[in-house]
């Protein structure tokens, strides 16, 4: 991608309409990063993109005929931009994205592409207004937008029912939840490679839950086990702390803390890896919370032992 040509040309269009650097960063980014982008030394985001467009008075699609820069480097970015945002939570800024991109025309005249924000919107829906039916119903029309009763479902598709299965499970609707999760697990098996290999990941680790909420344990654990074994064979980390740690979660309800124990070091040490400082705290009071009851259901057997 030439991102020199991309640069030029928003230094270029800044000098035509009498802005400074800083004047077209105000609202969008620092006046560091647009003379880092001017320069080519960086490809702005997709919602920066945007917005730098709409302030130089010019539709986004003008960038994309410099140099080599196609349209779907464009799409691609937002949904990079909307996947790391999710994964961390941070439902917001995940919205402010989605905002910025639903007056896109790359997007509100593309099905796949509205797709991607519908998907996204239910989710802020759902976790930040607590609107469940408005965040189910959309969801819906999202995954309409593209399925078909004749076709393979995309992942995309497939991770929209995954979803909808997370929303049933957080209002704590089981059935419904693993209606969705066989619907998913059909969906994967039609399928002979996929891109994203945490998406098996994630519906084994979400069924395992849903097995548990329903005091399943052993079956719970059987499903954690085989996503372990699907992540190590895939050469993939996706989940396995929370894998590790789920197993041994099943281990405690059952009351067999020593079996418990050695799942949540495991789960410790990977979460130790991936500097996830929350998790890993809590999984350090929970491994002294074991130990301690262990200790204790020991010293009340000696106690009663002849």
């Amino acid at each position: 991608m030439d991102y020199s040509a991309i640069g030029t040309k928003i230094r270029e269009l800044r000098k035509d309409v009498g802005l400074t650097q800083g004047e077209l960063a105000d609202g969008i980014c620092t006046q560091a990063l647009i003379s880092r982008i001017e320069k080519g030394d960086i490809y702005p985001s997709a919602a920066s993109l945007y917005q730098i467009s709409k302030k130089l008075g010019v539709d986004v699609n003008y960038f994309f005929e410099i140099g080599s820069t196609p349209r779907l480097d464009y799409v691609k970015e937002v949904e990079r931009q909307l996947r790391k945002l999710r994964i961390k939570l941070k439902y917001n800024e995940m919205m402010e994205v989605i905002k910025v991109e639903e007056t896109n025309p790359l997007f509100y005249k593309d099905s796949t592409n509205l797709q991607l924000l519908y998907w996204h919107k239910s989710i802020y829906l759902f976790e930040v207004k607590k609107d469940s039916e408005k965040a189910k119903a959309l969801l819906k029309e999202a995954y309409n937008l593209t399925a078909t009763q004749k076709k393979v479902l995309t992942e995309r598709e497939i991770e929209i029912l995954l979803t909808l299965g997370v929303f049933e499970f957080n209002l704590e609707k089981y059935e419904q939840s693993m209606e969705y999760y066989k619907k998913v697990k059909t969906a994967i098996s039609t399928i002979e490679h996929l891109n994203d290999k945490s998406i098996k990941t994630r519906l084994l680790y979400n069924i395992a839950r849903n097995l548990t909420r329903m005091g399943e344990y052993r079956e719970s654990r059987g499903y954690c086990v085989e996503a372990v074994r699907w992540c190590v064979e895939e050469e993939h980390l996706w989940g396995l702390g929370e894998l590790y740690y789920h197993i041994g979660y099943n281990y405690e309800l059952e009351g067999r803390l020593e079996k418990a124990l050695p799942y949540i070091e495991k789960s410790i040490i990977i979460f130790e890896m991936r500097n996830n400082h929350s998790y890993h705290a809590y999984l350090l009071k929970k491994k002294e919370q074991i130990i301690s009851s262990s200790t204790e259901k020991t010293e009340i057997k000696k106690e009663h032992s002849p």
